[in-house]
């Protein structure tokens, strides 16, 4: 069997669904045995957009997400996918076709050294120069992908190993010296963090996207609920609790809640479950939850006091862990503490203002219409805070963001992935006007694979988040942030009309829409927002709503970098 047979056999093997990817002239032999595999392939119209395709495929069915692109331009083109992936811990596997082995390191054309570019991105990758390993190296990536913390596994496979022939050994079960990851808590760390539960008087569960990645949400809803522990969430935890229910706090950090923010700085015990104490939820690590023990849950051992002191380490399943924790426990005396938090609750409703069409009345509007029955994934800025904090998210795999490494651009390509991956599901990218055009060419890809995603465009004229920066920190010098015809200074510029009103933005997305086979509409007022949303859930097309926003509308709360948590900017005022 040629090597690009078993490749593609592997996917079979491994039951790959769908693969995202973009041919070229490394991958030929690949693409001439996918014409006849019958294997679901999605050409996407970059390779940018393949990878995070994957990535959203992955993160909506808990499955392995594919993606095949070429060598040279072709594979660098999906390393923001791939980073973007190894941030969030997201199961991927990327094929890249190379040279000919006999040519590699001889600046051969459209040769790169992807192997060497992805090491610090990826979980594992591999240079295939043998035939005779090919099936051994993809058994291995699948594995290593999905097992463990996730995270995205390339292998490089050069055109003359495509079409070399052996047998096709693919091995059942993977053994490999040194990676071992171990899925059961040690018991006697577990009856040490109950024993610390059952004693704290002011008890935070801090969840982050490791509860969702390990199917945890179950059992964490169950051990909030038995002992009566509120949650937090982070970004990429938004979903693994209901956020209708009355323990959770919403998300804390830069953009939490200020009830979240409040009881985490005066929790006096915080059991972190599959989250990492990244610097947009710690703000100031010295002063962050500064009269808390901390039980830190994590299938990454590296990830356990790398930054804050940890009291009770406990590596495992986070799915695992709680279950055995849930047995350990009983209800806590945690009443005076849920009622002060009640108080800040009362005290500090997440709220904005009134004048213009906001942006947050638009994403209360579709959750008020799906129920929280949709998936919703974001571009990132101002359009992911207001996304994360305003929809409420009940189920796991409902919230699709890129969050480490902030990745404008993801929103549309991931969309497109979970739509491919939840063919029934209703599916909306929230999105900016400056984050849109950055894959917006994958409008194409969705039309022509009939994939229904519906884009909301929060159309504010600016990149809003940098421009919010720029307002409360530069003195409101906006350089290079005002994406309207009209500039920094307001002079005048090109506008596009209808009905007799004047627009200043540009691109004209409704025309766009038209241009790249999409259906769209231009709304502006409160009373538009609703029938506009019904027509595009009743479409059974790619639907883009261009909301005209309020150009002057901030995220709030909002900590400062490097800020305690108790340091909130509340408004402008």
């Amino acid at each position: 069997m040629k090597g690009a047979e078993i490749l593609i056999e592997s996917f079979r093997k491994e039951k790959v669904d769908v693969v995202f990817g973009y041919p070229g002239g490394s991958v030929l032999d690949i693409f001439d045995i996918i014409y006849k595999s019958g294997l679901r392939f999605i050409l996407t119209r970059h390779e940018q957009g393949a990878a995070h395709a994957a990535d959203g495929y992955a993160r909506a069915t808990g499955k392995t997400g594919v993606c095949i692109a070429t060598s040279g331009p072709g594979a660098t083109n999906l390393v923001t996918g791939i980073a973007t992936a190894y941030m969030d811990s997201v199961p991927m596997v990327a094929i890249t076709g190379q040279v000919p082995t006999r040519m590699i390191g001889n600046d051969a054309f459209q040769e790169a050294d992807i192997t060497g570019i992805t090491r610090p991105i990826t979980k594992h990758n591999y240079l295939v120069k043998d035939i005779d390993e090919l099936p051994r190296i993809l058994k291995e990536a699948f594995y290593i992908a999905n097992t463990g913390r996730p995270g995205p596994v390339l292998v490089d496979i050069p055109k003359d190993i495509q079409n070399a022939s052996t047998d096709n050994k693919y091995p059942d079960s993977v053994e490999m010296r040194g990676y071992k990851p171990n899925y059961e808590g040690h018991i006697q760390q577990i009856k040490k963090a109950a024993e610390m539960i059952m004693a704290a008087q002011r008890p935070v569960i801090y969840a982050g996207g490791g509860v969702i990645i390990s199917n945890g949400s179950e059992e964490l809803t169950k051990l909030a609920g038995k002992a009566g522990i509120p949650v937090t969430t982070t970004l990429l935890g938004l979903g693994s609790f209901p956020s209708t229910d009355d323990l959770s706090l919403g998300m804390l950090g830069m953009h939490g809640t200020k009830y979240a923010n409040l009881a985490v700085q005066d929790t006096d015990l915080l059991i972190a479950v599959g989250a990492r104490f990244d610097d947009r939820v710690t703000g100031k690590v010295s002063e962050f939850a500064p009269h808390a023990k901390v039980i830190h849950i994590d299938i990454d051992p590296t990830s356990i006091r790398k930054n804050v002191n940890v009291d009770i380490p406990v590596v495992g399943d986070v799915k695992k862990v709680l279950a055995e924790l849930i047995k350990n426990i009983k209800k806590c005396d945690t009443q005076p503490w849920l009622k002060k938090i009640a108080g800040w609750k009362k005290e500090y409703p997440l709220s904005y203002g009134k004048g213009g069409l906001k942006p947050q009345f638009v994403i209360e509007k579709i959750y008020e219409l799906t129920r929280g029955d949709a998936i919703i994934t974001t571009e990132v800025g101002q359009n992911q805070m207001w996304a994360a904090q305003f929809y409420k998210y009940t189920r796991p795999r409902t919230f699709l963001s890129s969050g480490g490494l902030g990745t404008m651009g993801y929103g549309l390509p991931a969309a497109m992935g979970a739509q491919a991956g939840c063919p029934g599901k209703l599916v909306f990218d929230i999105a900016g006007d400056g984050s849109i055009q950055m894959n917006i060419q994958e409008l194409t890809t969705c039309v022509l694979n009939k994939l229904p995603v519906k884009i909301i465009i929060l159309n504010n004229g600016c990149l809003g988040m940098v421009r919010q920066w720029q307002e409360l920190f530069y003195g409101g010098r906006y350089s290079s942030t005002i994406l309207n015809s009209k500039g920094p200074d307001g002079e005048k510029g090109i506008t596009f009309c209808e009905e007799n009103k004047c627009h200043p933005y540009l691109p004209d997305f409704i025309k766009l829409a038209g241009a790249f086979g999409a259906e769209g509409v231009r709304i502006s007022k409160d009373s538009e927002v609703i029938p506009a949303l019904k027509k595009a859930i009743e479409s059974d097309k790619t639907y883009i709503i261009e909301c005209i926003v309020d150009p002057e509308e901030n995220v709030f709360p909002m900590v400062p970098a490097g800020a305690s948590l108790n340091e909130m900017i509340e408004s402008m005022a």
